[in-house]
């Protein structure tokens, strides 16, 4: 038996497996927005599920950033109040029993190498494509995080062979241009359709216009899966994964799956793919699943 808990910005998740991966427990609240109130929402959180089962669990929790090695602080958060914090000792001193952190992408890949959409591969690439992008590395059932703990953070390096037009177009938060992220994410392709019709429209507006066959959607739409497959094949030029699977509110769209593996293999060196690019099988659920396979 094991407790996942997905720490997310505004909402946190907690779920109890079994052995078997079944879900015995879930629970969905608010999250803290300072750092005293995330530390008391988990705990209180971790004390339900005590307090419904007689047996100990592990606990394994998906954050939005990663632990530095260097201090044994939360680095790279999106929640901000994380930042510099040791929320896995803090955690143990409260619990009293050891927790393992993890990237929430890695807890993403993780859950769909045990027993989603990549099980039984050896070497799993996990992308989210929402809000922003971001991904993680499974390697024969265990997360790949780097020695700098930033494995799988490609949504940050440049857009792979850029045009004119893309080259220098786009302002990243973390302070660089052209960032994967700003083309890839959901905001990348509401962006594009701005920057294209002066139209501020969502992702799904979007895509229900490309859908009902608007040209301009059906162009930001095909624009959106080359970048996409630009970005795929540097992950396969590099790591060559088995599978790649996605995950987040783009992964839903459907029409993207024959475009990517159709036209992948023509950004990959020797122009031949044998990766599939595919949906996920847990949905909303893979991250905090995932971070209840964070131990064996």
């Amino acid at each position: 038996m094991r407790i996942g808990i997905d720490l997310g910005g505004t909402k946190t998740d907690i779920i109890v497996l079994d052995d078997a991966g079944q879900v015995r427990y879930r629970k969905r609240c608010a999250s803290g927005q300072h750092y005293a109130a995330t530390l008391a929402t988990l705990v209180g959180l971790i004390h339900e599920v005590d307090a419904h089962f007689t047996q100990a669990f592990t606990v394994g929790i998906g954050i939005p950033g990663t632990v530095s090695r260097r201090h044994g602080t939360i680095k790279n958060a999106n929640s901000t109040w994380l930042i510099g914090q040791s929320l896995d000792a803090d955690l143990h001193a409260a619990i009293g029993r050891p927790v393992r952190l993890a990237n929430d992408a890695n807890c993403f890949a993780l859950s769909e190498a045990c027993d989603g959409a990549g099980q039984g591969f050896e070497l799993v690439f996990g992308v989210i494509l929402g809000t922003g992008c971001g991904a993680g590395l499974v390697i024969n059932g265990k997360v790949h995080s780097g020695i700098n703990g930033v494995a799988g953070e490609w949504g940050h390096n440049p857009l792979p062979w850029m045009n004119s037009h893309e080259f220098q177009s786009r302002a990243c938060y973390c302070g660089r241009h052209d960032c994967i992220e700003t083309y890839i994410s959901g905001t990348g392709l509401s962006e594009d359709f701005y920057q294209a019709t002066q139209q501020r429209l969502s992702g799904p507006e979007i895509i229900s216009l490309m859908q009902q066959q608007d040209s301009d959607a059906q162009a930001a739409f095909h624009r959106y899966c080359d970048r996409l497959c630009r970005a795929l094949a540097h992950v396969v030029n590099l790591v060559d994964p088995d599978i790649i699977v996605l995950g987040g509110g783009m992964s839903d769209i459907a029409e993207i799956y024959p475009y990517v593996n159709r036209h992948l293999a023509a950004y990959i060196f020797g122009k031949e793919c044998e990766t599939k690019v595919v949906p996920n099988q847990h949905g909303n659920a893979s991250g905090v699943r995932g971070a209840a396979w964070l131990w064996p």
